[in-house]
């Protein structure tokens, strides 16, 4: 039998694939064992050892093992059993390739596309937030999720997209599920989409106002990104090694001169902006990435953007290895079982997961393996890498975000993340707040809370809430003392602020030019003149559809930015729940799709994380709506500062009457949408669930798979390519570099 075979659709043109059919290796084997038992030792230790003697060491070798195992293991396990991909078939990217959003794009570049355009705000913020309930139980949410959930639903959505010309998530809903539950599907999307957007897009007006240096750094990615595109496309198509390098070495001169310049009169003053000027940046981005070529710019800015955040997530991990911080958090602590989390509010069950988010399952991930990535991957084969292998890679950020809050003195957390009604917004305050939790370790004092502030060059770090300044403390932390020591404190504060605004910027992006392919497959089902909507490239259309979705969540995103007591503030809290409900959908329609397909024997392997975030979301949903606990219930908030309206009186934290009026219009605006949400999930779940019986029933149903074509082109299956595979290349680039064949003169 033989080990290597070689995938052929022309007699004329040399192979299109190579399928390595060689067993694993005893040393392989070997290797693989000695990191099953390092990892089993890791998370013993992470279990069973109490105390404030862990050391964060431990959880990075937990993470580290487990996702080497289950890539190479679980996911073939996958690849094999459902996906079984193959080369000699053509990819959408192939069959439709039309120089804007039909691209077949190097597996490499996709790769840190997909990476920087699913990695926003959750894996950063939500593991920060989350700390406050302890290390463990957000380790092992965030390892295992995303083996058993996160990354199964990101590869299987891209799979089942590839298979379907790169539809979006809801117009499969819509294909698969019928009329009553695609549509429940498409609006609930849309709408979660606009609030998800929305709310990144705060986060990075947040971090980029009055920062200049930000400013600056992230604005001159826009041009490097712009060469690296034309670099490739047209001065060396096919050279990922020189333009990455290149990008690389423009990137660290951004971010270096961005320090330079925000230091000078004119810097200070050109590029410090205010809030409303940056929300208006946005959105004019948001809409010319959205309408241009995506190789021209979306692609390789997030490409580029991936240099960033790998390297520095990557340069945290060398420097917890180097410092041995040690976890100042406990393994459990007292909020996790009290729920009265300075924080946020509720139990671990469910809000730890609702909290973490994006780190070990997210639906927002989903919009991009059905919308972007599908319409540029080469090859099938590389949806494992791209699908499975990029969420790991995210809830290694996820992991890295946690360790940063929890090798920080614990009242100096606590004094960061519980609001200004709580801590008092002083030193004084703050500390008696904190040194009355509870916590363990000495007491902290006013002195230590001003001096960790001027550590980083700022006036006040009290209150703080949002979870990005805790990041961006705990990461000061491990660099300056492996790299520059305490004077250089203040720059890796300001350098990791500007790191997490460059993080979440990218999936803007990305997610702005999905909702447009989203909304423009919605309105090509009217038929019709609509119909011409169902092409994604036609530039009418495209223009329509990405103006209505920045107009969408640019009027939420300045309407947060205007009025700070309500507007997207009011739906932060949503986007966690609203976030998970999306996973349920997609997980409903992979479900769906593999029972009808006939899969029935391996529909466990969506269906365990969806029953899992179906109780999640709708427990979370229940007590945001129900519960009688102000700290929790949107409904008894509203009821409450109702009576205080008409009253005449205050309310919880609003201390104006024009407080008390924003905050009974926004826990309305909560409720209301927490029901709708739940509601839309439901019946799609329900609609998906009576589906799945019925084609049991029948022995399976028909799909809306597209019909297969053979591919003419190659590229290698796994990042680094093969001895086999660089051979196939070379017989490629030999056709390539023949002159075309001159027909002979008619004699």
């Amino acid at each position: 039998m033989a080990t290597i075979e070689y995938l052929r659709t022309d007699p004329d043109l040399p192979p299109v694939g190579v399928v390595d059919k060689r067993p694993i290796t005893p040393v392989k084997k070997g290797i693989f064992g000695v990191i099953a038992v390092l990892g089993a030792v890791a998370w013993a230790i992470l279990a069973l050892v109490r105390g404030e003697s862990v050391n964060a060491v431990w959880i990075v070798i937990a993470a580290v093992c487990t996702y080497v195992i289950a890539y190479r293991f679980y996911s073939t396990f996958i690849q094999r059993k459902i996906t079984k991909p193959r080369d000699d078939l053509a990819t959408p990217a192939e069959i439709l390739e039309n120089g804007k959003d039909f691209v077949p794009m190097d597996r490499r570049v996709l790769y840190g596309h997909h990476f920087a355009a699913i990695a926003g705000a959750g894996p950063l913020v939500g593991p920060v937030l989350a700390a406050q309930m302890g290390y463990l139980p957000g380790t092992i949410w965030i390892v295992v999720g995303v083996v058993l959930a996160g990354a199964v639903q990101d590869y299987l959505v891209l799979w089942i997209s590839l298979k379907r010309r790169g539809r979006s998530l809801g117009q499969m809903a819509r294909d698969e599920l019928g009329l009553v539950g695609g549509v429940a599907a498409i609006v609930g999307v849309l709408v979660i989409m606009m609030i998800l957007l929305a709310v990144l897009a705060l986060v990075v007006v947040n971090a980029l106002a009055e920062s200049p240096w930000g400013i600056f750094s992230i604005g001159m990615t826009i041009p490097i990104a712009l060469f690296m595109g034309l670099y490739l496309r047209y001065l060396r198509p096919g050279k990922v090694g020189e333009v990455s390098i290149i990008g690389f070495v423009l990137l660290l001169l951004a971010i270096v001169s961005g320090g330079w310049v925000a230091e000078t009169a004119w810097g200070a003053d050109w590029f410090t902006l205010s809030p409303v000027t940056i929300a208006w940046l946005l959105i004019g981005y948001g809409f010319v990435a959205s309408v241009l070529p995506v190789w021209l710019l979306l692609a390789p800015r997030d490409y580029l953007s991936t240099f960033m955040k790998i390297g520095t997530i990557g340069l945290l991990a060398i420097g917890i290895l180097v410092t041995l911080p040690v976890l100042k958090a406990p393994a459990v602590s007292q909020f996790a079982i009290s729920g009265n989390g300075p924080a946020f509010a509720g139990s671990l069950f469910p809000f730890l997961f609702i909290t973490i988010a994006c780190g070990a399952l997210s639906g927002f991930h989903a919009l991009i393996s059905s919308g972007t990535t599908p319409k540029l991957l080469e090859k099938e084969s590389h949806a494992r890498m791209i699908g499975y292998g990029g969420m790991l890679m995210e809830s290694f950020v996820a992991v890295m975000a946690l360790i940063t809050a929890c090798i920080i003195d614990q009242h100096l957390y606590f004094a960061m993340n519980a609001p200004v009604g709580l801590t008092g917004g002083t030193p004084e305050t703050a500390a008696a707040y904190t040194n009355s939790l509870g916590l363990s370790g000495p007491p902290t004092t006013p002195e230590a809370l001003s001096q960790a502030a001027a550590d980083v060059g700022e006036e006040s770090i009290i209150s703080r809430t949002g979870g990005a300044p805790t990041l961006a403390i705990g990461i000061s932390e491990v660099f300056h003392q492996f790299l520059g020591g305490a004077s250089m404190k203040s720059f890796w504060y300001h350098f990791a602020i500007m790191f997490e605004a460059l993080f979440i910027l990218t999936t803007i992006d990305a997610g702005t030019r999905v909702a447009r392919f989203m909304l423009s497959d919605s309105l090509g089902n009217f038929g019709g003149p609509a119909r011409k909507f169902k092409d994604p490239s036609w530039r009418v259309g495209a223009w329509f559809c990405s103006a209505a979705v920045v107009l969408a969540w640019g009027s939420i995103l300045l309407m947060g930015v205007t009025d700070p007591l309500g507007g997207i503030n009011a739906l932060f809290p949503l986007f966690g729940i609203a976030n998970q409900l999306l996973a349920a959908i997609a997980l409903t329609v992979v479900v769906t799709i593999l029972i009808k397909k006939g899969m029935v024997k391996w529909a466990w392997i969506p269906a365990l994380p969806l029953v899992w975030d179906l109780a999640v979301t709708m427990t979370a949903s229940w007590q945001k709506i129900f519960s009688a606990d102000p700290k929790l219930g949107y409904w008894k908030q509203h009821s409450i500062c109702q009576q205080a309206q008409e009253a005449g009186t205050l309310c919880l934290t609003a201390k104006t009457p024009e407080a008390v009026n924003a905050v009974v219009r926004n826990t309305f605006i909560q409720g209301t949408l927490s029901i709708v949400f739940a509601v839309l999930v439901l019946i799609v779940a329900a609609v998906g669930a009576l589906v799945c019986v019925r084609a049991l029933r029948s022995g399976g149903a028909e799909t809306t798979e597209s019909p297969e074509e053979p591919s003419k082109l190659f590229a290698p299956s796994g990042f680094f390519p093969s001895a086999e595979e660089k051979e196939v290349q070379r017989q490629w680039d030999e056709l390539a570099a023949k002159p075309e064949r001159t027909p002979e003169p008619a004699s």
